[in-house]
């Protein structure tokens, strides 16, 4: 991970909970929160750990979401009762909401948005991607493990549209959704990368944020936001979570957050430097993207 420029660092509540020394002999637990911005009942919420059972549940949900990502909560629910499981409809759309999941189905636009968030439009229709820094794309999953779970972004450049392959820049972890690793990931790709010309992204709540968007905007890079009910429009990074939890997560037993991110700092420097890719013509992603996307000038 590359160092951070001062000032660029943002904290998840988690991590701001972690620098109050309730022992300290000078300095109040309320005077530590108001330094840090923290409410006290943030400080002293200890959140409700899921169940074993729903652990599960969200593992098999997760699963079966790669291989149908159509699939919304009723037919998620009619999917796991079929296997046997005693849920219900409500059960399922409420750990689906926890898990970031939404059914990817041509939809009206019902939802409300954030006043204070604008929607950018899409740009990338009929747009040929052609070079590196061309247009770089972000997303974020669902990762489980035996006793808990976590989730990732990464940034990566899409370079070419082959189907795969495409540049991991960054990633991050976090156990929440607040969007404070969101922005560390993008600060990373843009301090080791440069800046892209156009960045796309759905219209979650982290990406439709000012503190997200305004970064972008410093840089001049055109915002392209996912229209509601493109199902394809982020079809890379799908893909790439597809190969990170099949190729990597699935195949561990990972207790510990810490054993998740040594797995996947495993996993991202496999697939950008040393996994031949049939999609590159059996290129890294590291060498397309060194050589300006190109493949035609590697055979």
């Amino acid at each position: 991970m590359g160092k951070k420029k001062a000032g660029l660092a943002t904290f998840t509540v988690e991590r701001q909970r972690g620098l109050i020394e309730p022992a300290h002999p000078h300095i109040s637990i309320v005077r530590q929160c108001e330094l840090l911005e923290l409410s006290r009942s943030s400080y002293y919420y200890e959140p409700c750990p899921e169940s074993a059972e729903n652990l599960a549940l969200m593992r098999l949900i997760d699963e079966q979401y790669l291989e149908t990502p159509f699939y919304g909560s009723r037919r998620m629910t009619a999917y796991l009762q079929a296997e046997g499981h005693l849920v219900n409809h409500k059960r399922i759309e409420r750990l689906l909401r926890l898990m970031g999941l939404e059914a990817l189905y041509q939809k009206p636009r019902t939802s409300i948005p954030n006043k204070e968030h604008i929607v950018y439009p899409y740009l990338l229709r009929n747009v040929a991607i052609e070079r590196v820094s061309q247009v770089w794309s972000t997303d974020i999953t669902y990762v489980p493990m035996q006793r808990g779970f976590l989730y990732l972004t990464a940034v990566i450049d899409w370079c070419h549209r082959y189907d795969g392959g495409r540049y991991v820049l960054s990633w991050r972890l976090s156990n929440s959704m607040d969007g404070s690793f969101c922005r560390e990931a993008l600060l990373e790709a843009l301090e080791w990368y440069g800046t892209p010309e156009i960045f796309n992204t759905d219209q979650g709540a982290q990406f439709t944020s000012p503190q997200f968007t305004s970064i972008l905007l410093s840089k001049n890079i055109a915002i392209s936001m996912d229209g509601r009910g493109r199902a394809l429009d982020n079809v890379f990074c799908e893909r790439l979570w597809r190969s990170v939890k099949y190729e990597c997560l699935y195949l561990r037993v990972l207790e510990t957050a810490s054993e998740v991110r040594e797995a996947l700092t495993w996993y991202f420097d496999l697939h950008n430097h040393r996994k031949p890719h049939q999609a590159l013509d059996y290129k890294t992603p590291k060498t397309v993207f060194e050589n300006g996307g190109q493949l035609i000038l590697l055979k």
